[in-house]
Parts: C-alpha cells; sequence; structure tokens
C-alpha cells in the first residue's frame, strides 16, 4: 500500500507541475489541453516506462548463452529473494552503473553497463545486483520508472517554456505580454528543480532500504559496500552520459561528475551508505533486520516517505 500512496502522490504532483505549465502557455484552454497530456503521459509511463528508459540507452537484452554468468548470478539471486527471473539487459557504456525497471516483479528488468561488468569483482557484481532485485522486490522499479518518464516530459515543456519567453515574448509591450514573458521565464527556471526535488525525495529513501534488503538477498554486506565505494570513485572519474530526468534510477548518480547536476543529489552519500551496510548484520531475506545506524542529517525528508511505506 506505501508504494501505491508513494506513486499515486508523485503522479499528483508531477500532473499538478504539467498543468500549471499549461496555465502558463494558454491559460484555461492550455490547463485544459495540459490536463489531457497529463492523463495520456500516466497512462503511456505506466505501460511503456521501461522501455523509454531501455531504448533512451542502447540497452541489449542477453541471453544465457551471451552472457552465461550474469545470467546465473541474476537467476540466483531472484531464486534468494523468492522473485520470478527479469529479463538481463547490458548498457554499452564503460561509466559503472546498473538499475532495475518495470511496471511490478513479474516484468522487471535488470540493466548493467560494460563498465561496471568490468570493473567489479564476483562478490562487488552480485552486491550490485542483489541492490537492483531489491527494488524489484520493493515495487520500487514502477516509480521510478514513471518518476523518469513524467519529468522527463516537465523538463521538456519547461525547455519549451524558455525559448518561448525568449523569442515569443519579443516585440510585446503591453503589461500582458511582460507577465506573460515573466511567467514562462519562471516556470523554465522552476519547473525543472521542481521535478528533481520530487525524484530526491523519493530516491533518498529508497536506496536506503534497497541497500539493506540487498545485503539480506546476497547474504554478504561487504560485497555491496565495496561496489559502493568503488563506484563512487569511478563514477566521478568516468560520468555517464545519462539523461537527468532518470538518474535517480541508478544505484549511484550518473551525473556526480558534473558540476551543475551535482547540485541536484538523487541518491544518499556513499559514504553514509557504505557505513549503514557495515553496520548491519546479514540476515536472511525474510528476518527482520537490526537497527541501523542513524541517516545523515541532509535526508530530512526521510520520516515523511517512510509514513506512506
Amino acid at each position: 500500500m506505501g508504494n501505491q500512496l508513494r506513486t499515486t502522490f508523485l503522479l499528483a504532483v508531477l500532473t499538478i507541475l504539467i498543468v500549471w505549465i499549461g496555465r502558463i502557455f494558454g491559460g484555461p484552454q492550455g490547463m485544459f489541453i495540459a490536463l489531457l497530456f497529463a492523463a495520456a503521459m500516466n497512462f503511456f509511463s505506466y505501460w511503456y516506462s521501461d522501455k523509454i528508459v531501455l531504448r533512451m540507452y542502447r540497452a541489449q537484452e542477453v541471453t544465457p548463452q551471451q552472457a552465461p554468468e550474469l545470467y546465473q548470478m541474476v537467476s540466483d539471486l531472484a531464486r534468494s529473494g523468492g522473485l520470478p527471473m527479469p529479463r538481463v539487459f547490458i548498457i554499452p557504456q564503460d561509466s559503472p552503473n546498473a538499475f532495475a525497471t518495470g511496471r511490478n516483479p513479474e516484468h522487471a528488468v535488470v540493466a548493467v553497463t560494460q563498465g561496471l561488468l568490468k570493473l567489479m569483482n564476483r562478490e562487488q557484481l552480485k552486491g550490485v545486483l542483489a541492490h537492483e532485485m531489491a527494488h524489484v522486490k520493493g515495487r520500487d522499479i514502477l516509480i521510478g520508472s514513471i518518476a523518469a518518464t513524467l519529468a522527463g516530459a516537465i523538463m521538456m515543456l519547461a525547455s519549451m517554456a524558455r525559448w518561448s519567453a525568449l523569442f515569443g515574448g519579443m516585440g510585446r509591450s503591453d503589461d500582458d505580454g511582460r507577465s506573460g514573458a515573466l511567467g514562462m521565464i519562471v516556470v523554465a527556471i522552476v519547473a525543472p528543480i521542481a521535478a528533481l526535488v520530487v525524484q530526491m525525495a523519493v530516491s533518498r529513501s529508497r536506496e536506503y532500504h534497497a541497500d539493506d534488503l540487498g545485503a539480506r538477498i546476497a547474504g554478504n554486506n561487504e560485497g555491496l559496500a565495496s561496489a559502493l565505494e568503488k563506484l563512487g570513485a569511478y563514477s566521478k572519474q568516468l560520468p555517464m552520459q545519462a539523461n537527468p530526468s532518470t538518474a535517480h534510477m541508478f544505484i549511484v548518480n550518473p551525473l556526480s561528475g558534473r558540476s551543475m547536476m551535482s547540485l541536484f543529489a538523487t541518491h544518499p552519500p556513499i559514504e553514509t551508505r557504505v557505513a549503514r551496510l557495515r553496520g548491519i548484520a546479514s540476515q536472511p531475506v525474510q528476518g527482520s533486520s537490526k537497527t541501523a545506524p542513524p541517516l545523515d542529517p541532509s535526508d530530512r525528508g526521510r520520516a515523511f516517505w517512510d509514513s506512506l511505506r
């Protein structure tokens, strides 16, 4: 029920943003058109958001014959977590990273980059995959995919507003024209930030829970902890060619090496995640975990999001 509430809340917030942008563009008629657009986006993102993200990164599905060790590891972890076998994809990028997507565990996908396969040893790769399987088990994958699709749409509309304010407002001398141009400039600035804030609020608590559950699925905390340390170091040296609207889906922020986008952190600090993992004793998936170390002070919104679980 918690994930359903969070998904509904996220859809509502992003829908309101789309309708607000429509109001700035075209008044009441623009609001109505934006509402229809938002409804279509909600429907489309539920059924097709996973396919959009996979195509965005040119991910290729692999068979047991093409990647036997990877496929077997995912199969073992799915069995350990009591999950159906997901489809397995490889992303042709050298930056190490991974994500899971799909609308439910029965239609789940786990995707890893070529760089991740080259960089990680067996235990570290197992830890990363277990983290992604934890997102599948926690049914986080739908909300992440929907957020990526709708946030991308908002950022696209904001970009249109920015160009409209620059060129459409030229030549207007009346107060309405100036107000409209100012309103579109505000939308162009605020809408992407608002979309990223929603992603951040959802993503930070999700990552802590997935780390905890993933360590229990793998049966080894140290594999994921050391993998995160390595990912933190390499992702800064070799940032991924990633769309900002999908950054929250990855195990570590793929944009951490970019100066401006690093301001909008969609993940908790890696140091805190590692410390939490090393403070949690390995337990069976169905068991209860020990109390983890306290969250970092910057994670102000976690209590609210946990209350929706």
